[in-house]
């Protein structure tokens, strides 16, 4: 009989030791079905679709000195340093003057040559990447103000550059100064749009190439076309 109670309390033993739960602390483990993968979900391309760069939009443009901080101007003069243009500033109702490029022809034929602007434009950028088209001197090379200027644009494709100018102190010309730390600030990362594309984006609407321009009929003093 004794047996018998000893044999039924082991079962009963082992019964309830089989329904004990388990540990709740313990990683649950799901079998993966065969074949099962997420790499497919993974992020591995740059938010832009298909990598493509985002396309700049109209640049600022002026002088470095304008700038008022440290610039550098694209190493690449061949490609990202434009010929002397001609440009023409136009009084604008409700504005102040605005730059327009214009057609060397009609400048020499409509406007004193006072009123003409002959200049370079560059790529250029402040820091952490703000572009901007740098005005870059061309004539007059031997005015200290535009001779100090080109030096700084010169330096500029190597080292952050800032221009100030002396005036204040009664000195024609500016300071050429360069940053501390060479490495103070990231490398430009440069768009690879061409030149003349951001160019023309920047002066879209501003480009006078015929006698009827608005901008140009305005500087001559003519009536509007119908």
């Amino acid at each position: 009989m004794d047996a018998i109670k000893k044999s039924t309390a082991a079962a009963v033993e082992s019964t309830a030791a089989a329904i004990e739960p388990a540990d709740t602390n313990q990683p649950m483990s799901i079998a993966k079905p065969e074949g099962f993968s997420l790499d497919a979900f993974k992020s591995k391309r740059s938010p832009n679709l298909a990598g493509v760069e985002t396309l700049l939009t109209a640049l600022p443009h002026h002088n470095m000195s304008q700038a008022k901080d440290w610039v550098r101007l694209h190493a690449d003069e061949e490609n990202y340093w434009s010929p002397e243009y001609c440009f023409v500033n136009v009084p604008i109702l409700g504005a102040r003057e605005t730059l327009h490029l214009i057609a060397e022809d009609l400048a020499m034929q409509y406007l004193p040559s006072g009123r003409i602007q002959r200049f370079r434009l560059a790529l250029a950028t402040k820091p952490n990447d703000k572009f901007f088209l740098c005005h870059v001197p061309s004539q007059n090379l031997d005015n200290l103000f535009n001779k100090s200027n080109l030096e700084g644009c010169q330096q500029a494709k190597r080292l952050w550059t800032q221009l100030t100018s002396r005036k204040d102190e009664g000195v024609d010309g500016y300071k050429v100064d360069v940053a501390r730390d060479p490495d103070a600030f990231p490398e430009p990362n440069w768009p690879k749009q061409r030149l003349d594309q951001l160019i023309g984006v920047t002066f879209n609407g501003r480009m006078i190439t015929s006698e009827d321009h608005p901008g140009l009929l305005r500087l001559v003093g003519a009536r509007s076309m119908p």
